[in-house]
């Protein structure tokens, strides 16, 4: 698990849930949810942040390379990457002149390059800032509620939050509400993966899961297993909306908060 990340839209919410903090969740839970999905809504997007960050290893790519990867004009590629640096979720470095991708280089100018923020400083989709007192508070006001309420107030903000991200990715081809479950899972796997949960979907014996490899919230979610209720909560509501079934059956299958290996929510 990586450090708790203070700054996470989640974590403010529930912070900012009447049963903790007295008063409903303020404008910074809006405006994250926004920052988020207009970052991440577009899928065009998505591709591009995703190809960005597998492949920091080799220095970067260029927009000539985004561009040939995606099957867009340069100009578009450009576009996209620009508005994933101004909202700081890819920086950029300028290689030498005699660098590949010469569609990327101008008259002797040195030719941009696109990293993914490394996530020891973004792990939950936007740039986090770690604050123990913060999350100390939260911990000493999940600890005052019985559990089966804590853990409900933390599905609901997590289903809140799942719906709010839902809606920025109704853009795609598929509206709201039209998708298989199968294609809503993944896109929910897309989604959360650019929250830093390194998600992806799987299939077997056990049914439909989502896995989540690495845990944004850090130790906060080991000293207090019910902020896993978050993520559950999550998943059930972007496939409320993503794929239109408000009564599907979502539960926490695995969870690293608990021992194992990797966290799971079966369908």
């Amino acid at each position: 698990m990586g450090s708790p990340t203070a700054e996470s839209p989640v974590l403010r919410a529930v912070a900012g849930h009447p049963a903790v903090s007295g008063g409903p969740a303020d404008s910074a839970f809006t405006a994250a949810v926004s920052a988020i999905t207009d970052a991440f809504g577009d899928p065009t997007r998505r591709r591009i942040y995703l190809f960005t960050r597998d492949h920091g290893s080799a220095g970067g790519v260029t927009v000539s390379e985004v561009a040939g990867e995606v099957g867009v004009h340069p100009n578009v590629a450009r576009h996209h990457l620009d508005k994933l640096a101004a909202g700081g979720y890819v920086e950029v470095v300028a290689r030498g002149a005699g660098t590949s991708g010469t569609a990327d280089r101008r008259a002797g100018r040195p030719s941009k390059r696109y990293v993914a923020v490394e996530r020891a400083t973004f792990e939950s989709g936007v740039p986090v800032r770690s604050d123990d007192m913060v999350l100390a508070l939260l911990g000493r006001a999940l600890d005052r509620l019985p559990q089966d309420e804590a853990e409900a107030m933390a599905e609901e903000v997590g289903a809140t939050y799942g719906r709010a991200m839902a809606a920025g990715l109704t853009g795609d081809a598929l509206a709201a509400g039209q998708r298989s479950l199968r294609s809503a899972m993944q896109a929910v796997a897309d989604a959360l993966t650019a929250h830093g949960f390194a998600a992806h979907t799987a299939s077997g014996q056990a049914g439909l899961r989502i896995i989540n490899e690495h845990c944004p919230f850090g130790t906060v979610a080991t000293d207090h297993p019910v902020i896993c209720a978050v993520d559950r909560g999550m998943v059930r509501g972007m496939l409320a909306v993503l794929q239109g079934s408000a009564d599907l059956e979502v539960a926490t299958a695995a969870s690293k908060a608990r021992g194992d290996t990797f966290c799971a929510t079966a369908i």
